[in-house]
């Protein structure tokens, strides 16, 4: 099983070594609404899209978003539901460009890095990671309903610029709630039974 760090502890996950139901726990890149997707202070516009995709794909080392002016990056990842955030790996080069510091942000659209002075929902000191072997695991409890999550890369092992290549994303999907619209006809009497709204109720789905 891969490692997985939290609460400032490593410790070994009891998951499965198979590379497919590895693949299908990090399928949440499917749920990321891409074009609406941000990514701050990237050196070459749309570079951070590239390094949500799947886990079988992380070593396509061609695929990497780098900093622009310093060493810091921010990504805005809105959902296409309710997300239940469980794990996240980072994984760059093995030498000072690798991240040192993430700091996650829930469902704060648009975040800019004035809003990174807030404290952060949580934060993880990262180790290198050059294989995406390693997964940091978040608190599920106050990760359980995200509509939108921030990424903030705060700190690099030193260098100039950051260069990630590759983010995971561990959890599971929810579909959004859809309040049904009804139209109808307003009677000088109208008798609210004659227009009942059938409640819509979410479906939760793992990743597949």
């Amino acid at each position: 099983a891969l490692p997985i760090y939290g609460e400032g502890r490593c410790s070994h996950g009891a998951g499965t070594e198979d590379p497919a139901e590895r693949g299908l726990e990090f399928g949440l890149f499917r749920r990321i609404d891409l074009d609406k997707l941000q990514c701050l202070n990237e050196r070459r516009e749309g570079s951070g899209r590239l390094v949500f995709r799947a886990w079988e794909e992380r070593g396509q080392r061609g695929k990497f978003v780098e900093s622009d002016e310093d060493e810091e990056l921010l990504f805005n990842i809105p959902f296409t539901g309710n997300v239940k955030l469980k794990g996240i790996i980072i994984m760059g080069e093995d030498d000072d460009t690798h991240p040192s510091e993430m700091r996650l942000y829930k469902n704060i659209p648009h975040m800019s890095f004035d809003d990174t002075a807030r404290a952060a929902d949580q934060e993880f000191t990262l180790n290198r990671d050059v294989t995406g072997e390693l997964e940091y695991a978040t608190k599920i409890a106050r990760f359980s309903s995200v509509h939108h999550l921030s990424i903030h890369i705060s700190k690099n092992f030193g260098a100039e610029q950051t260069k990630i290549v590759y983010i995971g994303l561990r959890g599971e999907w929810t579909q959004a709630q859809r309040q049904e619209v009804v139209i109808c006809n307003y009677e000088s009497a109208a008798n609210p039974s004659d227009h009942a709204v059938q409640p819509v109720l979410p479906q939760s789905h793992f990743i597949a």
